[in-house]
């Protein structure tokens, strides 16, 4: 699957300019099956020369969304998919750089179709993406527009999947010489774990995937950091294991990372899901919020995690003008007395004791609720590694027991014990019950049976 990509920015450098559109088209090798297009708002002025070139002012992007607020959706769009763009390099390097700044590390797989085009049909005056559709024919009526470009950059790499079918196939050139190439052409292309070994055969990164192979191979090819090219360099083997499921998937990366605590996945988790959402009640009554760095808080269970503390006080301060509440209480405001929110009277005054704590709590109790389980005794049962299988996990007492697989033979749901006894143990971390709880809530389709 091809996620096929355009944007338009307020300037060439992805340093100092923004993005202000972006179109995605999934392309599954014959037709596209999805698409996403917005404008975005920079949050910098665009200067005058582009918007003469793309039509885009200041006041269109007024009322858009940040880029934050559509970064979740662009990882769903582009997730376990080959990046696509005309001068890849340019579009790829400005989202990365947004993720960037939002504590996030952005990586797929690229494909150039410039690159592609030189290759594959040589011998053009030009190979901007203008002068390529005049000479093919292919019409562009939003040209410098993020959905104009994006579509002729469709036609144009299905014209070059015409010539060939397989553009991203598999080469090791550049690659470690000790990576053998069957360590990766026997990658499976669905979802599971996989392992990064080096020449003393120590586990040093640890990932998970909806496509392993794809996935792996965006690894491979990733040459912008210093660390992603020592870390690809190391790699002599590559070691994985299917799940079929998701979340199984994530159940069983966060078990090894926890229990191998690889080199490169250290410093990842610097920088990834390293703040989590705690809460407690005062000694006054009064239940209180704070934004906590996991590895500082090995004790306790996180209600959610958050990528860095910008995505985490930014959640925390959408919840507090949800569910009303104190932002002193949820440590987003240091005073001796009231908050600044009573003052222009949205808190009611839980800061200074004229709201009591059994009415401020019911409000905070909302929010503590939306992210605890509403059964403490349950199974989640979700697809297996085959056509034939399950795979199951197993909640007790609000306790994580465990996961495993099981056939599909089973008579209905009612011989429950068939599905627990094949579960097994696997110890809690502070990560398991936040995986399983997001995974609930964004497949609403998943199964979960109540014991």
């Amino acid at each position: 699957m091809y996620a096929i990509i355009d944007i338009e920015t307020t300037g060439v450098s992805y340093k100092s300019g923004k993005i202000t559109e972006i179109a995605i088209l999934i392309h599954d090798g014959k037709k596209v099956v999805d698409e996403f297009t917005t404008l975005i708002n920079p949050e910098q002025r665009i200067p005058y020369r582009i918007q003469q070139l793309t039509g885009i002012n200041d006041r269109m992007v007024e009322n858009a969304p940040k880029f934050f607020e559509v970064a979740k959706k662009i990882v769903e769009m582009t997730e376990d998919r080959v990046f696509v763009a005309h001068s890849v390099s340019f579009d790829y390097n400005f989202i990365r750089q947004e993720f960037k700044s939002l504590g996030y590390e952005f990586n797929c797989e690229k494909l150039c179709t410039v690159k592609l085009s030189r290759k594959l049909i040589p011998g053009r005056r030009s190979y901007s993406l203008g002068k390529l559709c005049d000479e093919l024919g292919i019409g562009n009526p939003q040209r410098h527009r993020a959905y104009g470009d994006a579509l002729a950059t469709v036609k144009l790499f299905e014209i070059l999947l015409s010539i060939d079918p397989n553009p991203t196939e598999i080469s090791l050139q550049g690659l470690n010489s000790s990576l053998k190439p069957e360590s990766i052409k026997k990658l499976p292309e669905g979802a599971g774990v996989y392992f990064f070994l080096d020449d003393d055969h120590n586990i040093i990164y640890i990932g998970k995937s909806l496509n392993i192979k794809s996935r792996v191979m965006g690894h491979l090819s990733n040459n912008t950091t210093k660390r992603a090219l020592e870390m690809k360099n190391k790699v002599v083997d590559i070691g994985y294991e299917i799940t079929g499921s998701e979340l199984i998937a994530l159940l069983l990366e966060s078990h090894e990372i926890a229990k191998h605590l690889p080199v490169y996945n250290r410093a990842q988790r610097r920088t990834m899901f390293n703040h989590g959402l705690f809460y407690q009640v005062d000694e006054d009554g009064y239940i209180c919020f704070r934004i906590g760095r996991l590895d500082k808080d090995e004790s306790e269970t996180p209600l959610t995690t958050f990528n860095s503390q910008v995505a985490a006080k930014n959640f925390l301060f959408a919840v507090t003008e949800e569910f009303q509440l104190c932002q002193k209480l949820c440590g987003l405001y240091t005073a001796k007395n009231s908050c600044f929110q009573y003052k222009i009277k949205e808190c009611l005054g839980a800061c200074i004791g004229e709201e009591s704590p059994a009415d401020y709590n019911a409000r905070a109790r909302k929010l503590v609720e939306k992210y605890l389980y509403k059964n403490e005794n349950f199974l989640v049962i979700d697809k297996g590694r085959n056509n034939d299988e399950w795979s199951v996990v197993h909640i007790e007492n609000g306790r994580y027991m465990g996961f495993g697989f099981t056939e599909k033979d089973i008579d209905g749901f009612d011989e429950l014990s068939m599905f627990m006894d094949c579960v097994k143990p696997y110890t809690e971390n502070k990560y398991v019950h936040s995986i399983i709880r997001s995974y609930i809530s964004k497949h609403p389709m998943v199964k979960v049976v109540d014991l």
